[in-house]
């Protein structure tokens, strides 16, 4: 069974399952939830922190990005605490060469960047997510 909100994943994490997976997992359930509010409630309640300070910065940025990206009525207050961001930088890809990088650093939404985590332009792309490129 898919977790039904952001917190829940990190519950899951914590308990060993594997983070990929966990947050694939919520992404279908957002992606599939029909209205705003509902989609509000998937981020409203605060993820545990991890200990893993990526993971817990990730929390704050799927939060917001997912949050802006869908209009949704407020972004949660706790995506902004400062255990949701990294004190250096985080290129999210295996390959790790000065020009993936620089691409990185270019192409990373801004709820990422401002987070010093560095990902492709579209991170939580997902086959069901009704999202339409601008």
């Amino acid at each position: 069974m898919r977790p039904a909100t952001l917190a829940e994943t990190y519950e899951r994490i914590l308990a060993g399952a594997d983070g990929d997976v966990a947050l694939a997992e919520f992404l279908d359930t957002f992606y599939l939830t029909g209205t705003a509010g509902a989609r509000l409630e998937t981020l409203r309640r605060e993820p545990p922190l991890t200990g893993d300070a990526r993971l817990d910065a990730l929390a704050g940025a799927v939060a917001e990005y997912l949050a802006r990206q869908y209009e949704l009525p407020s972004i949660p207050s706790w995506a902004f605490e400062p255990s949701r961001y990294l004190e250096h930088a985080w290129h999210t890809c295996s390959i790790d060469s000065p020009g993936m990088r620089e691409y990185l650093t270019f192409s990373s939404p801004a709820e990422f960047a401002s987070r010093n985590i560095f990902t492709e332009e579209r991170p939580l792309r997902r086959a069901r997510s009704g999202l339409r490129p601008q």
